[in-house]
C-alpha cells in the first residue's frame, strides 16, 4: 500500500479493522474475547499515527450485533430476542450496512486513527 500513487492529498490507502462492542462491554464469560477486541481498538490511534507519514489511514469498526454466519445457524426466536436488544433500530444490522460504513469511510479522508461503533446505541448486558 505505500507503494500506491498518492492522490493530491497524498493518500495511498486505508486499512480497515473489525473490533466489536465488546471491545467496550465485554460479557461474563468473554473476557478473552473482550481483550482481542479491545487489543485492535487500542492500537487503532497508535498505528494510524505510524502509517500517516507513508499516507495511510488506519480506522477500526466496532459492530454490535449483525446478521453474520454465526447468529444465522441460531433459532429465529433467538436471533428476534437479539435484534429486539438493539434500541434503533431493533434488528440486527444487515452486512450491507457495514459496507456501507466501509464505503462512507473510503470516501471521507479526514477519518483516521478513529474507532466507529456500529451497533444501533446497543450497549451490552454483563
Amino acid at each position: 500500500m505505500s507503494q500506491n500513487k498518492p492522490d493530491a492529498d497524498g493518500h495511498r490507502g486505508l486499512v480497515v479493522n473489525t473490533a466489536s462492542v465488546a471491545a467496550f462491554e465485554g460479557q461474563v464469560g468473554q473476557a478473552a474475547y473482550s481483550a482481542s477486541k479491545g487489543g485492535i481498538v487500542a492500537m487503532t490511534l497508535p498505528i494510524a499515527r505510524d502509517l500517516a507519514p507513508l499516507g495511510i489511514r488506519v480506522v477500526t469498526i466496532a459492530p454490535g450485533l449483525f446478521s453474520t454466519p454465526l447468529l444465522a445457524g441460531l433459532p429465529e426466536r433467538v436471533r428476534n430476542f437479539l435484534g429486539h436488544q438493539v434500541p434503533f433500530p431493533s434488528r440486527l444490522g444487515h452486512p450491507a450496512e457495514y459496507a456501507h460504513l466501509v464505503q462512507a469511510l473510503v470516501e471521507n479522508p479526514m477519518v483516521n486513527g478513529e474507532v466507529v461503533r456500529l451497533d444501533g446505541a446497543l450497549r451490552m448486558q454483563p
